[in-house]
């Protein structure tokens, strides 16, 4: 017999309608539970093999256990459950059978048979071996395990995340060190044990070990510690100059001077560097989860390309983690779904945040941020899916866009609440520097906002109408109407009023600047997006394959699709040399460029009629107006905690 589902609509009804919020005095679902144990063997990672076994307090009746569904940060009920295997569950010595929820596929039922008080469960976490995103790419290699403690655990349905006590502990291969914000409770066996800690909070801990390890102290002398955790494949790889560390010091303090507050009671950035696994990053409280190019501090163009990642994920912590949208808020991990209308602001005011510190840490220069700043403003201003979604939709649809292919990203649109985001808030900002006359700023928005609660990791929420208050506060204005018409308005252009109220306007050269050159080599592809429309792959495994087309564009209009392969550029194999060469010559001749594509197992030649040079985007200072991007990223006055 199928034992009963919990009714969490009711549940969650019955929290609502007495307040149950955020805050210290808010109400539980049920009693506290716990400590539940959990033993992770991550002794065969390198063969991507994580064993967990999980000993929790119980009551003989019907039981439901939940694997985490909606993963804090990935904003998509992403949990790994298709890795999970070899699940078993005993009590009193006696094997139980169990059967999974039909509805919700990371509901399991389990009868508690009579007598019993412990439940112990196992199984077995295959680490993925490629592809996927977030906690769904490799995350371990010979030499490095990358571990989200959702990935390895269940929970008894029915309470509040943060009323779930969990006690972990973690088993490495010989001689591997780790990295946590995790409180160690000593060794035992041959276990790291961490101190008890809820369940909110372990999901919010993740772990990184390997063979070889380094930790870089970021504020020497401070009271608030903040840590870079390394592992890499190589020992070569944990290499970093001085005057990198320095950079990376200067960015707590310039975090710290633009939200005069911190959130943490200490601070790891928990850095994979690697080929071999997945590249993203994931926020996290006292912590995030940074894994990108193994030559990240040996090579000056994958730092370059990679130089906000850290400072990305940290503004998190302040911008995601304390201050969080409500509907990002939610019961547990799976009863509720999140809802991701307000990641302009999550994940928008990140980006825009995160690249300004890149520059006032000086892990960019001027020039650099400008650069980078100018192709973001040419690949949202190429995007003609603006005509039919704006940019509102794509936060409100981004737990599917997340996961959707590259082809034709600039008719379908992604998860652009990130770049066009980033432009809505430098538009935020040099207005309200216009409004106030240079007098105020969002840094004055960063201070009010996220300044309160000084060393608490207590999360707190707002909507939009507190958004638009806190700004009002700043500097009066009709700021909701403001927001509101770059969020729902549909058109072809991006909104680059950030930019020219900056003092900047976007121009084309026919030189990439050093930004963008590192970006295509980085990323192994040939952008011609801005000149014919095509964005090509110069990967050795996929050479010439068309990525995106630009809609309406001239390759478009000559009939060639994402997906297909450029083989010949007038009659000589491709390049983007060779393609290059082609455009130039095509700017002074009435004659179209012939690129022979192969589709599938059919090959033709299509006339492409453009005439108009290579397209670099750039930001031309313009004479006689206000600087204020160039105020945007100058160095605040340093501060520590």
């Amino acid at each position: 017999m199928k034992p009963a589902i919990p009714c969490t609509a009711l549940l969650l009804a019955a929290l609502l309608s007495i307040g149950w919020t955020t805050g210290a005095g808010a109400a539980a679902a049920l009693p506290a539970i716990g400590p539940i144990a959990l033993e992770v063997d991550l002794s065969d990672a390198p063969r991507k093999l994580f064993h967990a076994r999980i000993s929790m307090p119980v009551k003989p009746g019907p039981l439901t256990l939940y694997y985490p569904k909606w993963i804090p940060g990935e904003h998509a009920p992403s949990g790994p459950l298709g890795n999970v295997a070899g699940i078993r569950f005993t009590a009193n010595g006696r094997t139980l059978d169990w059967r999974r929820d039909l509805v919700n596929m990371y509901a399991i039922h389990v009868d508690i048979p009579q007598g019993a008080s412990t439940l112990d469960a196992a199984f077995d976490f295959l680490s993925p071996d490629g592809g996927g995103q977030f906690g769904q790419s490799v995350s371990a290699t010979p030499k490095i395990v990358d571990l989200e403690w959702n990935q390895v655990l269940l929970y008894p349905a029915g309470y509040a995340s943060r009323d779930i006590t969990f006690e972990p502990s973690v088993k490495l291969p010989q001689g591997w060190r780790y990295g946590t914000a995790l409180e160690p409770a000593g060794t035992r066996g041959d276990g790291i044990h961490f101190q008890s800690v809820s369940l909110n909070n372990l999901v919010d801990s993740p772990l990184i070990a390997g063979e070889y390890f380094r930790q870089v102290d970021l504020a020497p002398g401070a009271r608030v510690p903040v840590y870079l955790d390394m592992v890499a494949d190589g020992p070569e790889n944990l290499a970093m100059t001085p005057q990198q560390i320095g950079h990376f010091r200067d960015l707590v303090k310039q975090a710290y001077a633009l939200f005069d507050s911190h959130h943490y009671g200490a601070y790891h950035f928990l850095l994979t560097l690697s080929d071999n696994t997945g590249h993203f990053g994931l926020e996290h409280h006292q912590s995030s989860d940074d894994r990108t190019w193994a030559d990240f501090f040996t090579k000056a163009d994958t730092a370059l390309v990679g130089a906000t990642l850290l400072p990305h994920e940290y503004v998190h912590s302040w911008n995601g983690k304390f201050r969080r949208p409500g509907d990002l808020w939610t019961l547990d991990f799976n009863s509720v779904p999140e809802k991701d209308d307000l990641l302009w602001v999550y994940e928008g005011l990140t980006q825009y945040w995160g690249m300004m510190l890149t520059a006032r840490s000086g892990l960019w220069t001027a020039q650099d941020y400008r650069d980078a700043m100018a192709l973001t403003a040419a690949d949202m201003d190429h995007r003609p899916g603006r005509t039919w979604r704006p940019l509102q939709d794509t936060a409100d649809e981004a737990s599917i866009l997340y996961y959707v292919p590259g082809a034709w990203a600039n008719w379908r649109r992604g998860v652009d609440f990130y770049p066009e985001g980033a432009l809505l808030w430098l538009d935020v900002d040099t207005k309200l520097r216009e409004l106030s006359h240079g007098r105020r700023s969002l840094n004055d928005f960063a201070r009010l906002f996220y300044g309160m609660d000084n060393g608490s990791y207590v999360t707190r929420t707002y909507g939009f109408d507190d958004v638009v208050a806190s700004l009002n506060r700043v500097q009066p204005y009709d700021w909701a109407r403001f927001l509101r018409e770059r969020l729902d308005t549909t058109r072809y252009h991006a909104p680059l009023g950030g930019i020219t109220r900056g003092g900047y306007r976007l121009a084309y050269t026919d030189t990439p600047s050093t930004y963008f050159k590192a970006n295509d080599k980085l990323r192994k592809i040939s952008n011609q997006m801005y000149s014919v429309g095509l964005l090509i792959s110069t990967d050795a495994a996929s050479k010439g394959l068309i990525q995106d087309v630009l809609w309406d564009g001239p390759a478009f209009k000559a009939g060639i699709g994402a997906g297909m392969q450029l083989v010949a550029v007038d009659g000589r194999a491709f390049t983007p040399e060779v393609l290059n060469e082609a455009i130039t010559q095509a700017e002074g001749s009435a004659a179209p460029i012939q690129l022979l594509v192969k589709n599938l197992e059919y090959y033709r030649t299509y006339a492409v009629d453009y005439h108009g040079g290579l397209r670099y985007p750039q930001l031309e200072r313009v004479p006689g107006t206000p600087d204020y991007l160039d105020r945007i990223i100058a160095p605040l006055k340093p501060k520590t905690f």
